[in-house]
């Protein structure tokens, strides 16, 4: 079965272009926010050759595809539908409208995971300068340790300015005014 016979397939047992509310692919999956969830035949879908699983997610109908063949297969369902694709963040916002908890949860993940590597590379450097210090490797007071230090300690001392950026972004506001608010 080709990809656009499969998005025909797929588009027919979701109940059609009218049932849904907005549609993202990610890496291997398609994600689409129904209209009305019941309208889908999942087991049907679950059969389709290219499909590898469906599951419901924070609102979100979710159908396994795969990578690389899931670009083609959401293409040929835009197109069969005419939709365009949201991001996955509108998506995900827009199907997690039925649960507070898990849209403040993924609001919060939104804002701190883009923050994640900055920190994890600055504890990095903080645990290769405590062993150097530890084992007298370093000097604490030569030139490379205080460079060091300053760029193993940079995520957390900016991590006011980095949430507000970052934070900023996924509230629609200006990234370099949430920096700056983040400063104070």
């Amino acid at each position: 079965m080709s990809e656009k016979d499969t998005a025909k397939k797929i588009l027919e047992l979701i109940g059609g272009k009218s049932n849904i509310a907005s549609a993202a692919h990610c890496a291997t999956r398609l994600r689409l926010v129904l209209n009305d969830t019941e309208l889908a035949d999942t087991s049907a879908i679950k059969e389709l050759e290219l499909v590898k699983g469906v599951f419901t997610n924070s609102g979100q109908y979710q159908i396994i595809i795969g990578s690389g063949i899931v670009n083609r297969v959401f293409s040929a369902l835009a197109e069969l539908a005419g939709i365009t694709e949201a991001s996955t963040a509108e998506v995900a916002e827009q199907g997690a409208k039925q649960n507070p908890f898990q849209a403040l949860a993924r609001t919060l993940s939104n804002v701190f995971v883009p923050i994640i590597p900055a920190i994890v590379a600055s504890g990095l450097c903080m645990g290769l300068l405590g062993f150097l210090r530890t084992n007298e490797l370093i000097a604490t007071d030569s030139i490379w340790y205080l460079i060091l230090d300053m760029v193993s300690s940079s995520a957390f001392i900016i991590l006011p300015i980095l949430i507000g950026f970052v934070g900023a972004k996924i509230f629609g506001g200006t990234p370099i005014l949430g920096a700056t608010l983040g400063e104070y």
